[in-house]
């Protein structure tokens, strides 16, 4: 049995590597997903068949995980996604908290010396898989609970700043430290006070380092933190596969924990920016008044206006943000699209790396609204013809098009890769108001002369200049 149990995992975690490897293209993303989740279901399957488990507990959990699963799946919309994902790294931090939690009490429960004769690998292996299974899920947990308040809008999005900050946080993170190498380093007794102070500081201090970590970045990095939290939430999961000696989540956990931190990587690039920057330099505290001053005012148009520019367009390239997102515009965006090849325009989608507020944003609510993959253009691509674009339409994105980051050293953000809508001959901003966004900077690529702004919300905006060309 224990030879057939290893060989599902084997298949298990086949599946994982594949499921991911396939999520990498829109056109291969559902097989890729279905793929992945057979994993986990052989992987479950196998562990039942182990024996020792009590299927009660266990078939209460997959029944309210499913009900609780489906319920998310079907009821929460696209605007919410990221704060979602970002709930759900949290909850698998806990639960790996909460893994390494039942083992160390498993421990003083039958005794130091009685718990570590059945094992076989060393006693200090295992309490430092404990140790770091319940700091990394104590971190993951509550830092993602604070991008989940952040992204969606029950806490401020600004960074949060005050003095002496990174002291303290650097001294919570060594207390943490210091908790974890002695909670391995120590001898576990049974009635050991020094044990169970050290058990329990950690958990306390993770958690708090969770919250403090999270604190300091401002809304414009979300994208960062989700996939930095995404993957730390695999790298609990791997710590709890040791802690339990499960290979499937072993090897699970290193796969989420390092496909998450490449990715974020990836982000900071997009970026131009270090890890270490997006994470401690409280970008977005007060990032309104900095950089050069803007001259000149923002000049609105109709869409009636746009509609003859549109009209007259031979290619067109659609830049989304997060406003798109918030509006639900996409498939009303896919029908100005499909309007305006059908007039003879060339179309494409320009999508920035960090554009909305998790990673591949823009590409789920397009890949939703059935836009065409080929469409699609990276901003690599999209930056060396877009001199020769007739149209740029922002619809509700920010810092990915503001031209400070390309000419203003005064800008936080100044050096920072970004889509080239200045270039273009014309520039249409969708625009609910005049206010800054989400990171706090004022775009300067409102201002210029050849940039009209369409105000209101972007789905109504969009399905005006539809009728405009149905109308006409």
């Amino acid at each position: 049995m224990e030879t057939l149990v290893n060989l599902a995992y084997i298949a298990a975690s086949a599946l994982f590597i594949l499921g991911i490897k396939m999520l990498g293209r829109a056109q291969t993303a559902r097989r890729g997903n279905l793929l992945s989740a057979s994993g986990m279901l052989l992987a479950l399957i196998a562990t039942l068949l182990e024996s020792g488990l009590d299927y009660q507990w266990i078939a209460g959990g997959l029944i309210i995980g499913s009900l609780i699963g489906t319920v998310a799946a079907r009821m929460v919309k696209m605007t919410a996604m990221p704060e979602l994902v970002a709930l759900f790294n949290g909850f698998g931090g806990l639960a790996s908290l909460l893994v390494g939690w039942a083992e160390f009490a498993k421990i003083h429960h039958l005794g130091n010396t009685a718990y570590f004769a059945e094992s076989s690998v060393p006693a200090a292996f295992t309490l430092a898989a404990i140790a770091l299974a319940m700091a990394i899920g104590g971190i993951t947990f509550t830092g993602s609970l604070q991008a989940w308040g952040k992204l969606s809008g029950k806490l401020s999005g600004r960074a949060t700043v005050f003095g002496g900050q990174k002291w303290i946080n650097f001294s919570v993170a060594a207390a943490l430290v210091v908790a974890t190498i002695g909670l391995i380093v120590l001898p576990s007794g049974e009635a050991s006070l020094w044990i169970a102070t050290l058990f329990y500081a950690i958990i306390v201090l993770s958690l708090v380092l969770g919250v403090l970590g999270v604190l300091p970045i401002g809304g414009g990095d979300m994208p960062v933190v989700i996939s930095l939290l995404n993957s730390l939430s695999g790298l609990a999961a791997a710590a709890a596969g040791f802690v339990i000696l499960n290979n499937v989540l072993i090897v699970a956990g290193c796969l989420v924990g390092c496909s998450g931190l490449i990715l974020t990587l990836i982000m900071c690039k997009a970026m131009n920016r270090t890890l270490r920057n997006v994470l401690f330099s409280g970008f977005g505290a007060a990032a309104a008044g900095d950089g050069e001053t803007v001259e000149g005012e923002m000049k609105a148009a109709s869409v009636e206006d746009a509609y003859y520019v549109l009209e007259a367009a031979s290619s067109v390239v659609i830049i989304p943000g997060y406003g798109m997102a918030v509006a639900q515009a996409q498939h009303v965006v896919k029908e100005l699209g499909e309007i305006l090849e059908a007039n003879g325009a060339e179309v494409r989608y320009a999508i920035h790396p960090v554009a909305g507020r998790m990673p591949g944003h823009m590409n789920v609510l397009l890949a939703e609204a059935d836009v065409p993959y080929e469409q699609l253009s990276e901003m690599e691509a999209i930056n060396s013809i877009m001199p020769t674009v007739d149209v740029a339409i922002v619809i509700g994105a920010n810092d990915v098009v503001n031209p400070s980051a390309a000419n203003d050293p005064s800008s936080p953000i100044y050096g920072m890769p970004i889509i080239n809508a200045h270039e273009a001959r014309t520039v249409f901003a969708l625009k609910r108001g005049q206010g800054a966004g989400f990171s706090g900077l004022v775009n300067h690529l409102y201002f210029l002369e050849k940039t009209r702004m369409l105000y209101g919300d972007a789905k109504s905006t969009v399905s005006a200049l539809v009728g405009q060309f149905k109308n006409s």
